[in-house]
């Protein structure tokens, strides 16, 4: 897989298609496994955070000193949770590694301000391991740069609806 069709000169405004195309490009790399692919769509200081349900049903706001379901400060972390689901060196992980089909919707440019653009959308994502089906769905907040070449994910915020869930949630699960 690649993302050479995402490539783009600098000066080119994004249109509503580019961000679909990029937001699809992402979730396949996902589906697909391909751990370095989606590497690529993440700026080397983007956290990644799926904050939790308080008991007042009501989501935590600080990462750092709150309760998260996933936090990630940068790429970093990122990049060393695909380095153990590669390399089987994480209790969470366990081969075979799930089959996961993800869905998105409702896809709106929240602002556009200079080189940046947020995003909301919805997801939905089923997985299958070990013969039994598992949905997580929820909605995602990004920013994106467009400064550059290609589009890289600057911030990433993972707000999962149905967090009654019986397993590890892990960064394919989004």
């Amino acid at each position: 897989m690649t993302t050479a069709t995402l490539d783009r000169t600098a000066d080119t405004t994004v249109s509503y298609e580019d961000i679909q195309a990029f937001l699809f490009a992402e979730a396949r790399a996902l589906d697909d496994r391909e751990w370095d692919t989606w590497l690529t769509f993440y700026h080397k200081d983007c956290p990644f955070w799926m904050p939790a349900w308080d008991d007042y049903d009501t989501l935590t706001e600080d990462p750092l000193n709150e309760m998260s379901l996933m936090y990630y400060p940068n790429k970093q972390g990122i990049e060393d949770r695909v380095f153990r689901i590669k390399t089987d060196r994480s209790s969470a992980t366990s081969l075979p590694e799930p089959r996961t089909s993800h869905y998105l919707s409702g896809i709106e440019v929240v602002s556009r301000e200079g080189s940046q653009i947020k995003l909301r959308f919805n997801w939905q994502t089923l997985s299958y391991r070990y013969g039994k089906t598992d949905q997580h769905w929820g909605t995602s907040f990004y920013t994106l740069d467009t400064s550059g070449p290609k589009l890289l994910i600057t911030d990433k915020k993972v707000v999962l609806k149905n967090d009654h869930i019986h397993h590890v949630i892990d960064v394919y699960h989004t």
